[in-house]
């Protein structure tokens, strides 16, 4: 349904800009689709919130690690149903977590640290995370974006420490360390995904 309605916008754009070439077209209903699928999406997130009590929670979640979770990239399931489950799981797994996870002030420095080591390596090695569809070509994007998921995890992880509230916190720690995993190859090959970029050289190698 999604896709017929993207494919319907899509077909209204080229009929009044024919210049728009084949490939931006499937950058633009990439795009469409994104932003479409994501609106529903959210707003089932934030209902489901609601319904059982944990609304302010799943907004400051959301809120709090989309910055890291925008500029690093990760992995994307390849049905909009999976990309929903999938979305639940991220968050919702994240508030469970943190609602039962006590810590005392040394082991919160101890894991904050161990996930701050985790997602420098996960960062340097595949941040931004990029897929097939819409692979992160540009080395001049490719580094920046580099750069901002550096300071986005140092930001929610620092502030981890500084957030006197214990479950809170916790969402910014473990949606930290969830956001790190889900741009490891690990997760990629789980979810029989590929980084963009790399698929995009080896195609370049073998013209």
């Amino acid at each position: 349904m999604i896709e017929k309605f993207c494919n319907f916008i899509l077909n209204k754009m080229r009929k009044k800009m024919p210049d728009i070439t084949d490939e931006n077209a499937e950058i633009i209903l990439y795009g469409l689709q994104l932003i479409i699928g994501e609106l529903p999406k959210t707003i089932l997130l934030f209902v489901i919130g609601f319904l059982i009590g944990m609304g302010w929670y799943m907004i400051f979640a959301f809120i709090a690690i989309m910055p890291y979770r925008a500029v690093s990239g990760g992995f994307h399931l390849h049905t909009h149903i999976g990309c929903i489950l999938s979305t639940v799981v991220f968050f919702y797994g994240d508030i469970f977590i943190s609602k039962y996870l006590v810590l005392d002030d040394i082991q919160r420095y101890i894991l904050v640290a161990l996930s701050f080591i985790f997602g420098i390596l996960m960062v340097s090695m595949y941040a931004p995370a990029d897929t097939e569809d819409v692979p992160i070509i540009s080395k001049r994007e490719r580094k920046l974006k580099k750069i901002l998921s550096y300071i986005m995890l140092t930001l929610t992880l620092g502030a981890s420490l500084i957030i006197k509230d214990q479950i809170l916190s916790n969402i910014l720690l473990v949606g930290s360390i969830f956001q790190s995993i889900s741009i490891s190859r690990l997760a990629y090959i789980l979810t029989k995904n590929k980084y963009g970029h790399e698929v995009y050289a080896k195609q370049q190698l073998e013209n």
